[in-house]
């Protein structure tokens, strides 16, 4: 058999990359050990949150599938940090397990130039430092121009709860024994790390009486650009609120060495930003509770997601922890927590296309590369699919800027600076928020999508009407002025305003803090959608700011025009530290923004090196 693309690998970044790539007219096949378990949810049942959510819109606007497949399949939908600044707001959608994996399942298998087979990778096949295919554990060969491995947590996976070890996938479903000592004999660095997961709790067992209602926002809310998503907000499943007691974290500190991690039976390095509850109660020895989330998974089935409660403990301690929480005294455990650990690859051995800096035409995405998340993974994914298309056909690949998309941050990251444990997307970590925000993914990005070939006419057309009615709102506050008249004074005080004394345009007026669109709005002939009112009223009040990072943007994307040669022999540049000899020699940044970047790359090296490629490079 012979394919252009062999993903190997069904989770959420390989659902991408596959569908990316046969979407762009390649003969791709998804190679994965249960089809049923394709865009499965191992762990949290949602999608979205913070950094994550704005990751979801990226990806639906450059063509993608995860919004889409959200959107058909959500129990809840709640905008995040509402009173908050518009860089940090972030939609997360509570889903439904069966109904995500059933849809996405489907979407895969309409898919033109699409095969799923079920089957399990042992080994690669390489020729001269150039992928050719893969080996399956039946001995047969299927050959290919271009491999995405997208393993997720199967590379030798390990599931622990107290001294128990067993060698598996999530689900009890067989690990993947033999692909990581393929990828290290050829010179990848191969690292373990761990993560988990809580218990999950009959519904019917939980005394909702203790907990603290969390219903879904009463406004209406989608992932995906390409339509309006119409639902009941009445009818959204809650999740609920309660919190760990003092009697939680005595039987925690008594237990403490039954512990996987703490009983010194753990090999990975666990999350740093989604530690156990045995972490939380030792690290936070301060705090006298912890917040726990009684989530719903499924329409389908009667568990509850303890979010906030992954422990490796041992069953016998973890029924006693369980009852030891409000409301949960006499609940019933349908399965318990674990960690897990697996093989993952030093992502700085990639390019930030994702491909492999070792082997031509291989690329990896997900929580191979050292990442956690859903929507991390799929995002990569969705990169990687593109790339490798791109690379196929003599195009330029696609590489997202830090100001462009978390993505692009989220990429730069892992093969700039490397991952020490599972990383976790921040809004933090992305130095122009203001720039990636949830509402303007679209304008960000959906022109990329559009080029590349897989934003359609319709949703294209839909955003150029929106850019369209954008500028005309714009244009409209900037042209509509107010006058000094008394009824218009009076009103601007009742509303908590200061009068004015001249004549003032609109666009001025809504720079005010206390002035919202809606005071406004009377003053104008025409009705917008509100999706370009946020547009404007953000773009208004944040101008400044905003202007701010578009500078700073624009220096750092100077020095990201200033490409090194990917020969360069960093040991000839004169005056170079050591370290920055070691650093740059090991990650081959491919421009001086790029090698700004890097940990123990100082200014001073970034001038030696400037001065190299002038005087030999004519950069």
């Amino acid at each position: 058999m012979k394919y252009d693309i062999i993903v190997i690998g069904g989770g959420h970044a390989g659902c991408e990359a596959c569908l990316a790539s046969a979407r762009l007219g390649k003969k791709t096949i998804l190679i994965t050990g249960n089809k049923e378990n394709i865009a499965d949810m191992p762990c949290n049942p949602s999608i979205g949150g913070p950094a994550k959510g704005i990751v979801v819109r990226e990806i639906d606007a450059l063509g993608g599938e995860m919004g889409k497949n959200i959107d058909k399949s959500f129990l809840q939908m709640k905008m995040l940090n509402t009173k908050k600044g518009p860089a940090v707001r972030a939609l997360r959608a509570q889903a439904d397990k069966i109904t995500y994996k059933k849809e996405m399942l489907i979407t895969l298998e309409n898919q033109e130039n699409l095969e799923i087979l079920e089957a399990m990778v042992e080994d690669l096949i390489v020729e001269g430092r150039k992928i050719k295919g893969v080996v399956l554990a039946d001995g047969k060969e299927v050959f290919s121009n271009s491999v995405i491995i997208t393993t997720g947590t199967y590379l030798k996976g390990m599931i622990l709860y107290g001294s128990t070890k067993i060698s598996s996938g999530p689900h009890d479903e067989k690990p993947s024994l033999y692909l990581s000592d393929s990828l290290k004999r050829l010179g990848f660095n191969i690292k373990r790390l761990k993560t988990g997961t809580p218990p999950r709790i009959k519904k019917s067992s939980i005394d909702y009486s203790k907990a603290v209602i969390q219903p879904g926002d009463d406004k209406l809310y989608n992932f995906s650009f390409s339509k309006k998503i119409e639902y009941d907000v009445d009818k959204q499943v809650p999740c609920y609120l309660i919190y760990t007691t003092p009697e939680t974290h005595k039987i925690i500190k008594e237990n403490l060495t039954k512990s996987s991690m703490y009983g010194g039976y753990v090999e990975g390095v666990g999350p740093r930003y989604c530690p156990s509850i045995e972490d939380k109660i030792v690290k936070f020895a301060d705090k006298d509770r912890h917040q726990i989330f009684l989530e719903p998974e499924s329409l389908f089935y009667d568990d509850i997601y303890v979010q906030g409660f992954s422990t490796s403990m041992p069953h016998d301690v973890q029924e006693k922890m369980v009852h030891s929480l409000p409301g949960l005294e006499n609940a019933e455990i349908v399965k318990y927590a674990y960690a897990i650990e697996y093989d993952a690859i030093d992502s700085k051995q990639l390019k930030p296309t994702l491909e492999s800096k070792l082997i031509d035409n291989l690329y990896t995405a997900g929580q191979i590369n050292g990442t956690s998340g859903y929507e991390e993974a799929a995002g990569q994914g969705l990169i990687a699919g593109i790339n490798a298309v791109r690379k196929l056909d003599g195009k330029e690949p696609l590489i997202l800027s830090r100001n462009e998309a978390y993505i692009g941050v989220l990429i730069d990251d892992l093969v700039t600076k490397g991952v020490i444990d599972p990383y976790r997307l921040l809004t933090s970590r992305a130095e122009y928020r203001l720039l990636l925000r949830h509402d303007n993914a679209d304008i960000r990005l959906m022109n990329y999508g559009r080029e590349i070939g897989l934003i359609g006419d319709k949703v294209y057309e839909k955003f150029e009407n929106k850019i369209t009615n954008i500028e005309i709102l714009t244009d409209l506050l900037k042209n509509t002025k107010i006058t000094p008249k008394a009824d218009i004074n009076n009103y601007l005080v009742s509303i908590g305003s200061t009068i004015i004394y001249d004549s003032i345009n609109l666009y001025e007026l809504l720079k005010r803090p206390e002035i919202e669109f809606a005071n406004i709005s009377r003053f104008l002939s025409k009705e917008f959608d509100s999706e370009v009112v946020e547009q404007v009223v953000i773009n208004i009040k944040y101008e400044g700011y905003i202007s701010k990072e578009l500078r700073e943007a624009k220096k750092m994307l100077e020095y990201e025009k200033i490409k090194i040669n990917e020969n360069i022999d960093y040991n000839s540049v004169p005056n170079l530290a050591k370290e920055a000899i070691q650093k740059l020699n090991e990650i081959r940044p491919v421009s001086i923004g790029q090698a700004l970047r890097i940990s123990g790359v100082n200014p001073s090296d970034i001038s030696m090196l400037l001065l190299y490629l002038k005087r030999n490079y004519n950069e």
